[in-house]
């Protein structure tokens, strides 16, 4: 199935690699955060060139909802109990820069690439002290917010949060304009990385600065991101016939329902879970009956769904790959926030690279480890993956060899443990895995 973005927007093909190249910087992974580290990179005048295994944009990008916001879900809340009011506020720093940086590149370039300004909604019909609280620890976070009950939602709300000053884009639009000037090649899968040399189906690549910025790190080791990621999947639907709505909602309860509008359409988002945990489907069914309750004559024009790695206390993973690899970089674990994660992630690895000091490095460092949090997760994401691995079947995953699900919605076989995912001929879909099924 294809995103609204993909059906409309059109990028031209670049050539794979042939043979070996030098450079000063490789970014493995063609996605928002690889283009748009590559951009800022180079504008650094540090030469850089990235390695897709696909097409650019063809993957997360490409089927994301593009919100651009700070509203990410109710985690000022969590993160403050847990870790602080300053962590909090650099966090909310970083997300509001990211949004003005987006907003600065399209103006002076003046990209067509449908940005808006508008505000973003957290809403819930069940439970209003969750909105309280995330209101007062937003507050606390240095954001400015608003508590109200009136929204334009086709359904009745006990509380919502508005955040202004958000944004929404088209991001394949954007994305192709980005990528204009920088060197990259595509259907170039990266095998393997040893040092300072990258291997791949198509040569060889030395750099001095490497940085993964393929969403799931396929390299287990140093790092060990397997142990502390896993992935979600989510489902969109864009439907045409909707009343316009000024904002962007997101709700906060079990089931709860995405909405965002897109030119003419509105994008309903919700029934997601676990990388596979969806044995018996439904989740496209049960938004396309949630639309048509809310708008009978609606007419539905696409249906896609994206896939987001989420790390042990939600917050990315950005900056050195591991202290046994000073010159390899990570971007990954963005959770629902891909859009504005990737920005700050081009900004903050930029920085490491040259040298220049950032706010940022402490709050998203890999090297974290909040110690009573993060170790209950990890043995939560062990015991999860022991399960996947303990199952009798004949078809495993071929990154560590969990028994794959099949998923009836996107009719693919996903992996429980670590997210990769098959077609059903067996063709990688998505990673940590490396190659396809042998069915």
């Amino acid at each position: 199935m294809e995103s609204i973005w993909k059906k409309t927007a059109t990028i031209a093909p670049r050539e794979p690699l042939q043979g070996e190249i030098q450079t000063e910087a490789a970014v493995i992974g063609g996605g928002m955060a690889g283009v748009l580290i590559a951009a800022f990179l180079n504008k650094e005048g540090i030469e850089t060139v990235i390695l897709e295994a696909d097409r650019i944009g063809s993957g997360q990008t490409g089927n994301t909802t593009a919100k651009i916001a700070i509203s990410h879900h109710v985690g000022y809340d969590s993160m403050i109990e847990k870790y602080g009011d300053s962590y909090a506020r650099q966090y909310a720093k970083a997300n509001q820069e990211a949004i003005e940086v987006y907003a600065q590149i399209i103006k002076e370039k003046e990209l067509a690439c449908e940005f808006r300004r508008c505000p973003s909604y957290l809403y819930t019909q069940t439970d209003a002290e969750v909105i309280e609280k995330e209101a007062d620890a937003a507050s606390r976070a240095g954001i400015s917010v608003e508590l109200t009950t009136q929204t334009e939602l086709p359904l009745s709300v006990k509380r919502a949060l508005r955040f202004d000053d958000q944004a929404t884009f088209h991001p394949l639009l954007f994305l192709k304009e980005i990528a204009e000037g920088i060197t990259i090649y595509e259907k170039t899968r990266v095998e393997d990385v040893k040092g300072n040399d990258i291997f791949t189906s198509q040569g060889k690549v030395t750099a001095k600065h490497i940085i993964f910025a393929c969403h799931f790190p396929f390299l287990n080791i140093p790092g060990y991101y397997f142990m502390r990621m896993h992935q979600e999947r989510s489902y969109v639907i864009a439907l045409e016939g909707v009343p316009l709505m000024d904002g962007m909602y997101l709700g906060i309860d079990h089931s709860g329902l995405s909405f965002r509008q897109s030119g003419n359409y509105m994008l309903l988002g919700g029934g997601g879970h676990r990388t596979g945990e969806n044995k018996y489907g439904g989740s496209y069914e049960f938004l396309r009956i949630k639309g048509k309750a809310f708008w009978p004559q609606s007419k539905e024009v696409a249906a896609w769904s994206a896939q987001d790695c989420m790390t042990l206390d939600g917050i990315p993973y950005i900056g050195r790959y591991a202290a046994s690899a000073p010159d390899w970089y990570i971007a990954t674990g963005f959770g629902k926030w891909g859009m504005t994660s990737a920005m700050v992630s081009a900004l903050l690895i930029r920085d490491l690279i040259v040298g220049k000091e950032s706010p940022y490095e402490e709050i998203f460092t890999p090297q974290r480890f909040h110690f009573s949090e993060s170790a209950k997760n990890m043995v939560d994401e062990g015991m999860h993956a022991a399960k996947g691995l303990a199952k009798t079947g004949e078809i495993r995953c071929c990154h560590m060899g969990c028994q794959v699900e099949w998923n009836p919605d996107e009719q693919s076989y996903d992996c429980p443990c670590h997210g990769s995912r098959y077609s059903k001929d067996g063709e990688l879909l998505d990673g940590p895995a490396q190659e396809g099924l042998k069915l």
